[in-house]
């Protein structure tokens, strides 16, 4: 099975051994109050997810990341992972030191040795993560809304948080298992913050005809305001995997991961994470983790190309935009189809969640029905709710 990212799947979590006299420790360390988003941070780090990392980033790692997408010992790393906290709460920890990362009520989850205590760059960060320092953009927004300071170290889990989708909810560890088990060599990732429509259905289903497995991991941490929801993207895939997918070659779990809209370096974080959880190929379409304008069409493609396989051993699948061709009568590309524009049908997640929230129906070459009354029943409910 392909290695991990830096060639180990971490484990930072507490041996049962050791659990009972670190919970009675740390009930006597200074505490930091983590929010849900924090948490899960926290956890994606101890199962593995952010392989290598064994914690949160000190100043070294945290600038080399921003200038040069790579850690201090030179592993490829594309978004700095940082905790963000207050200049006053700063001021009360020392390098060293050993603090509890608790939840808003105070409920024991973590702890971490303090590694280093520093300040932000936040223009040079967004300047070159995001590419553009505007506050309209949701990922420099969150970026200024993080702290006044940053806080690394390692981390070490004592106790698993409740997530969402329980069901769906796999370590990397498990896939890796579940692959073994299913006997696959060539797995494809699949990647989506979006509920799933008809060209989704192509691109997966065309890279599964070369490969011995799909892995849908439909994101389900924080996303901007106007995205479906994730109750309702999962909702969606399990109608369309139940019905038209051959059970025994796919594996769904979520996500557990924010989106950060970083566009071109988010396509390499998402590639990394789904080589920890076992996947050797990753689907990259058009405008990968992209907002608004900010990045060209298939800029997360190119930046594949820079990469070498010591760089990165997940192999990105490219595709061009896929749309329904009223002459070939079927979903196609440019390259499979010879046909002129206006006999195209194109459908983006942006686009489908424009017509849900006028009240219409996206086309049916693009969008399967039952998907479309999942969304527009669910979108109903909210806003009476609202």
């Amino acid at each position: 099975m392909i290695n991990a990212h830096g060639g180990n799947l971490v484990n930072r979590k507490a041996s049962p051994e050791a659990l009972q006299e670190l919970f009675v420790e740390a009930e006597q360390w200074p505490r930091l109050y983590l929010d849900d988003e924090q948490l899960r941070a926290v956890e994606n780090i101890a199962e593995g997810l952010y392989s290598p990392l064994e914690g949160f980033m000190d100043g070294e790692d945290y600038r080399q990341v921003i200038e040069n997408m790579r850690l201090k010992d030179g592993t490829l790393w594309p978004i700095p992972l940082v905790m963000g906290i207050s200049k006053t709460v700063g001021e009360k920890f020392e390098i060293g030191e050993w603090i509890t990362l608790a939840n808003l009520e105070g409920k024991i989850f973590a702890i971490l040795q303090i590694s280093d205590i520093y300040e932000p760059e936040l223009e040079k960060e967004a300047r070159l993560v995001y590419q553009t320092d505007q506050v309209e953009h949701p990922g420099v927004a969150e970026l200024y809304r993080r702290g006044e300071m940053l806080l690394g170290g390692k981390i070490t889990l004592l106790r698993k948080i409740k997530r969402k989708f329980p069901n769906y909810y796999l370590t990397p560890y498990q896939t890796r298992s579940i692959f073994r088990e299913k006997k696959w060599d060539k797995i494809v990732a699949f990647q989506t913050r979006n509920p799933i429509h008809r060209a989704h259905e192509y691109l997966q289903k065309t890279a599964l005809e070369s490969a011995d497995g799909l892995f849908i991991s439909p994101l389900t941490g924080y996303t901007k305001g106007d995205d479906i929801s994730a109750e309702l993207r999962i909702a969606s895939y399990n109608e369309v995997l139940n019905n038209y997918y051959p059970t025994e070659n796919y594996v769904m779990a979520i996500f557990p991961v924010r989106m950060h809209y970083a566009g071109p370096r988010e396509a390499i974080l998402h590639a990394i994470c789904r080589q920890n959880y076992g996947c050797t190929h990753f689907i990259v379409g058009r405008d990968h983790a992209g907002v608004g304008n900010y990045y060209d069409t298939y800029a997360a493609q190119e930046i594949f190309a820079d990469l070498s396989e010591d760089d990165l051993l997940i192999k990105a699948m490219c595709f061009e935009y896929a749309f329904y061709c009223s002459k070939c009568k079927q979903l196609a590309t440019t390259k499979t189809c010879p046909h002129l524009a206006e006999d195209h049908i194109y459908l983006s997640g942006t686009k489908v969640r424009e017509l849900l929230r006028k009240g219409q129906r996206p086309p049916v070459e693009m969008t399967r029905p039952e998907v479309a009354d999942i969304l527009i029943n669910g979108l109903t409910e909210n806003s009476k709710e609202n």
